[in-house]
């Protein structure tokens, strides 16, 4: 259906002008129980087209929340009209984007859709399990949370073709008390790229998930705040990968170049150790499929790594075919829209720090008085590059070795002056792709990366 709806309709594009015509279905899936109770079942699939033409310097674009080819020919004229109208009004005078190679993308075909009954049935036996096996927690979450983007792309003068990203994801969540009567919670997503049949088979496979979750929430509970101050602290990949994300990779999107961040005028020069390269992956990973593969832009662009920071360098920016053009670069695949009703913008797929040599148990052993610190809830950054991280998990390092759990804490910095303290960089990733980036529209992104050891400020209690 949605194919159809924009198959017959490129030999209608206007010459001499960028046009992109898509089509695309949003799905959404979820389930949510709360210590017993049902407290979320939902459904919903949006679905529409849309159209964008570039003349001269400026975009025209128009969406409606319709699926058939009828809708794909309004949007289409009414895009090219919206675009011939702003240009005779700024007339900006710029030429097009250089041509690209075209080629024809068809993703895998993924048909599973299951009914609510069954998230719902699998959610709760592990409920169940959680009830029966956790003794001492105060409150329990299971939350099924599945979702696609399916996309139907038609380019003028790029490639074209068909893309889709499903996700599956189950949610852990526990909370408890200290003796002190202070409520500590753990939780932890399980899933990834792909349906839910695909990944998930038997609830008691997801068992020994359960039971370290409620393992390390018992050693949380028995934990203590950290020291406040600037330490030598191992990160481990779940918060290099956010530090990637966050704090460097919205720098080096060049939309935010030109708004001005720091990444503006750090272009290849120092800016983190030179053990340090940075990557953003398009679906492929030192051999391995990206957690979130994306083998097409909204663009038309067939997706490329983009090396952001190599040995400690900044060698490029993030960029769609406008951004590219104007600095010089290659266009790798960044442009990407959330919905139908949206025009793309240049996004992340999946950032992370390459591995470096270093085993976690020697980075942990070089440790004389410091932290490690392991999992993350929530963290923000600035296009200054200065970030705050909240931390959920970890340890104390005392004369190398692990020592006791900790509380909630938050670490803060400058990514660009902290990542020049990187020392040793851990032979081992950790991946996550169960959260949304929300640049002005949300978008599944992927991150992650090694342990890093550096110096970083703790916000202690």
């Amino acid at each position: 259906m949605l194919k159809d709806c924009v198959t017959n309709i490129k030999d209608s594009f206007e010459t001499g002008v960028h046009t992109e015509l898509r089509c695309q279905e949003n799905k959404a899936r979820s389930v949510s129980i709360i210590s017993g109770n049902l407290t979320g079942n939902a459904r919903s699939e949006v679905s529409g087209v849309s159209a964008r033409v570039y003349k001269n310097g400026v975009y025209g674009f128009s969406s409606m929340a319709e699926v058939s080819e009828e809708a794909a020919k309004n949007v289409l004229r009414a895009a090219t009209e919206n675009a011939v109208f702003m240009d005779s009004r700024i007339n900006k005078g710029k030429k097009m984007f250089p041509a690209m190679a075209p080629e024809a993308i068809t993703c895998p075909a993924f048909e599973s859709d299951p009914e609510q009954k069954v998230y719902i049935d699998f959610a709760r036996e592990l409920d169940d399990y959680m009830e029966k096996n956790c003794k001492g927690i105060t409150g329990r979450g299971i939350s099924v949370r599945v979702d696609s983007m399916e996309k139907y792309l038609i380019t003028n003068d790029a490639s074209s073709g068909h893309t889709l990203i499903p996700r599956s994801y189950i949610y852990l969540r526990m909370t408890a008390e200290t003796p002190d009567g202070t409520p500590v919670e753990r939780f932890v997503p399980i899933g990834g790229f792909g349906t839910f049949d695909t990944l998930f088979s038997t609830p008691d496979k997801l068992f020994a998930k359960v039971d370290d979750l409620y393992e390390k929430l018992m050693q949380k509970r028995n934990g203590i705040y950290p020291e406040a101050g600037v330490k030598t602290c191992i990160l481990g990949g779940e918060l290099s990968g956010m530090l990637a994300h966050e704090a460097v990779g919205h720098t080096v999107e060049a939309d935010l170049v030109l708004g001005g961040s720091v990444a503006a005028h750090t272009l290849n020069k120092e800016v983190a150790s030179e053990l340090v390269t940075m990557v953003d992956f398009a679906h492929t990973c030192l051999g391995k499929p990206a957690p979130l593969p994306v083998y097409m832009d909204d663009e038309g662009v067939i997706c490329r790594d983009q090396v952001l920071i190599k040995d400690g360098i900044l060698t490029g920016y993030m960029n769609n075919r406008e951004t590219a053009d104007r600095f010089g670069m290659e266009p790798c695949g960044n442009a990407r829209a959330y919905s139908f009703s949206d025009e793309p913008l240049i996004r992340m797929r999946n950032t992370a720090i390459l591995p470096g040599t270093s085993t976690i148990e020697e980075m942990i052993a070089s440790v004389e008085d410091g932290y490690y610190f392991i999992d993350t809830n929530n963290g923000q950054a600035d296009t200054t590059g200065e970030f705050m991280f909240g931390v959920c998990m970890g340890y104390e390092i005392k004369n190398g070795k692990l020592g006791r759990p900790l509380l909630d804490t938050t670490i803060s910095g400058v990514a660009f002056e902290m990542l020049k303290t990187v020392d040793m960089v851990s032979d081992t990733m950790t991946w996550s792709a169960s959260g949304y980036c929300g640049k002005k529209q949300p978008m599944p992104v992927g991150i992650g990366g090694p342990a890093v050891r550096c110096k970083i400020t703790i916000g202690g209690r």
